[in-house]
Order: C-alpha cells, then sequence, then structure tokens
C-alpha cells in the first residue's frame, strides 16, 4: 500500500454527508455492526440525533493528479444523555476507516483527536461499547488507555450466535 498523506482531523461539514455515509456502507461488517446491513434507498449520515458537529473527520490527499481530499476515516463523539449529572462524559459512538486507509494509523489518529476534543468540551472521561469479537478495534481502544469497565453478556443476537457487548472507558484528567 501506498503511503497516505493524510490532513489534520477536522470537524465534519454538511457537505461531508454523502462521503460519510458511502464510508459507513463501505465498511458495514458484522465484526462491529448491530444493524442489519444498508439497503436503498439509503438514509443520510447527518440527522437530527447526530449533526455534523459531532463528527471528526480525517482526510487524505488523493494520489491522482489534481484529485480532491477523500475522507479516510470518522469517529462520532457525543454526551451520552442529555443529564446534566454526566454532561463530564462523552462517548465514542461511531468509528470508520476506509478500506484503502487501513493499517495507515487513521484509527488512532481519531480515537487521540476525540479524547482531545472532549476535553476541549470539558468532559473528564470518555466512553465508548465495543462488540466482543471485535478484537482489532478492543486492541486500539485499550492501546489508547481505555479498560474494559463491563460486559453485557450476549446483549445481540448477530449471524445465529449471542455477541456480548464490551463498554470501555477512560479518564480523560480534569478538564
Amino acid at each position: 500500500m501506498a503511503a497516505l498523506t493524510l490532513r489534520p482531523v477536522r470537524t465534519a461539514v454538511p457537505a461531508d454527508d454523502d462521503q460519510l455515509a458511502e464510508l459507513d456502507r463501505s465498511t458495514w461488517s458484522t465484526l462491529h455492526a448491530v444493524l442489519p446491513k444498508p439497503v436503498p434507498p439509503f438514509d443520510p449520515f447527518f440527522g437530527e440525533r447526530y449533526p455534523p458537529e459531532d463528527v471528526l473527520v480525517v482526510e487524505a490527499d488523493a494520489e491522482t493528479e489534481g484529485g480532491a481530499a477523500r475522507i479516510a476515516g470518522y469517529i462520532r463523539l457525543v454526551p451520552p444523555t442529555p443529564l446534566a449529572a454526566n454532561a463530564h462524559v462523552r462517548q465514542i459512538r461511531g468509528l470508520a476507516v476506509a478500506n484503502w486507509a487501513r493499517g495507515a494509523g487513521v484509527g488512532r489518529i481519531l480515537v487521540r483527536a476525540s479524547c482531545a476534543e472532549a476535553r476541549r468540551q470539558g468532559a473528564n472521561r470518555i466512553t465508548l461499547r465495543v462488540l466482543a469479537h471485535n478484537d482489532p478495534a478492543r486492541a486500539l481502544y485499550a492501546s489508547e488507555g481505555f479498560a474494559v469497565e463491563g460486559v453485557l453478556p450476549g446483549e445481540f443476537f448477530l449471524n445465529g450466535r449471542y455477541v456480548d457487548d464490551v463498554c470501555m472507558g477512560r479518564s480523560l484528567g480534569p478538564a
């Protein structure tokens, strides 16, 4: 694989909708998805529940001459609830890396950026949920300081078997 030239992480904008929706569809896998595989007509990526400002993206410069940058990956970072009692927490609710950008550190860059953004927003803790059989994601999160804080046994029934939902989290230090 040729080396990618990655741009700095940025907040998504409404114009990213088509690229992000395509990225989600092209990376869909039972390794991480609990919803059925998307079928046409496809929903937009952004909506009332998940606006652009909740998404961080990293782009890579296109290798073709005159090509525009394209989104290599995204991470969605949200408050876990609307309650004031846990306004100090942010939750990762989605991470995807384009197949053509795998192995270039995009996921790690996005996880680190989400921690920095959560701190910037005043959070001192960040959490996520990951399927137990998603070893690559669990390893990435663990290497970035996330620890398993709980397991919901058999939380999902996928491909004819029960799959545990693993809750992970880490401190971000004082905000």
